[in-house]
């Protein structure tokens, strides 16, 4: 492997399985030191942190452990800690912690709300600004947050995940915009990769039991090199941008932008908005579709 991001300490949360977990592994093979972050526990009742951890020794890497909470204020401080205390600094931020709730809008909890919201976006919120103290004293930093199609385009039963996912697009180009005069970056990657939580997406109906099949395909190792990347002083670059990795495919998405305005000197009135207005910027809708619908070919 290449020393890509030699000596450079990277916080990962959720690393203790699927996508995380081959981040952690890409990222100490790829000579940072890293310190993996998940609550979870294997069957035997494990920490899939200290797991992912041995790992990494066993392969000649330098990580720790961290079981903190990304969703609380106090705890997400206690994982960047872990990063100062054992290697002295940090310069990236993962933001990869997540979980599903999902059920239809019209029948979704306020307890199925909150959790997913506190975990995604509030985590990722919470993380990102213990280390922010750190990226602008030193002038260097990196984030890299998980999004996902399910906001960017749209997935039904999953209205909390897919809220969550696309306020932290805005969190990410906020922190590029806010933290750009002190050589931060920060950007999305929304993954396809089978792992334990889309594992739990419901597949009720022929189209989406298809369409896990095919994202049993996609493996959580591919998306990890370009969150390499993203990380190293190759990416110094690339800031307030919104990625997807699809097997071997990587994609570059667009970004909301004014695409078609109509204009009437005397003003509107509802009555012109329905005759003129909607009428000439109709063409230019986008279909009410989820994002499956959109990615039809297969893997590549």
């Amino acid at each position: 492997m290449s020393d890509m991001v030699a000596d450079k300490v990277v916080v990962i949360t959720g690393a203790g399985s699927g996508i995380g977990m081959e981040f952690a592994l890409a990222f100490a093979a790829h000579g940072a030191k890293v310190v993996v972050n998940d609550l979870g526990r294997d069957a035997h009742g494990n920490s899939a942190a200290e797991s992912v951890v041995t790992r990494i020794r066993e392969l000649g890497g330098e990580a720790v452990a961290s079981t903190d909470n990304v969703s609380q204020w106090d705890s997400a401080k206690h994982i960047v800690q872990a990063a100062l205390d054992s290697f002295g600094r940090i310069d990236c931020v993962v933001n990869n912690a997540g979980i599903v709730r999902d059920r239809f809008f019209f029948k979704m909890s306020l307890e199925e709300w909150q959790a997913v919201v506190d975990v995604h976006l509030n985590g990722s919120f919470f993380v990102a600004r213990a280390a922010a103290p750190y990226f602008k004293e030193q002038a260097s930093g990196s984030y890299i947050h998980m999004t996902s199609t399910s906001g960017l385009i749209g997935n039904p039963g999953q209205a909390n995940y897919s809220a969550a996912k696309m306020a932290v697009v805005g969190l990410s180009k906020s922190i590029a915009l806010d933290m750009a005069r002190y050589n931060v970056r920060s950007n999305c990657i929304a993954p396809w990769a089978w792992t334990a939580m889309t594992a739990s997406v419901p597949t009720d109906t022929p189209e989406a039991a298809a369409r896990m099949e095919k994202l049993k395909t996609m493996e959580p190792r591919k998306i990890a090199p370009l969150a390499v990347y993203l990380a190293s002083d190759a990416g110094a670059g690339v800031s307030g941008q919104i990625f997807g990795v699809r097997a071997n495919e990587i994609y570059l998405f667009s970004q909301s932008r004014v695409i078609r305005s109509v204009h009437r000197s005397e003003g509107w009135t509802p009555e012109g908005i329905a005759e003129h207005a909607i009428p000439a910027m109709q063409t230019f809708f986008y279909d009410n579709v989820p994002s499956p619908q959109l990615t039809t070919w297969d893997p590549l």
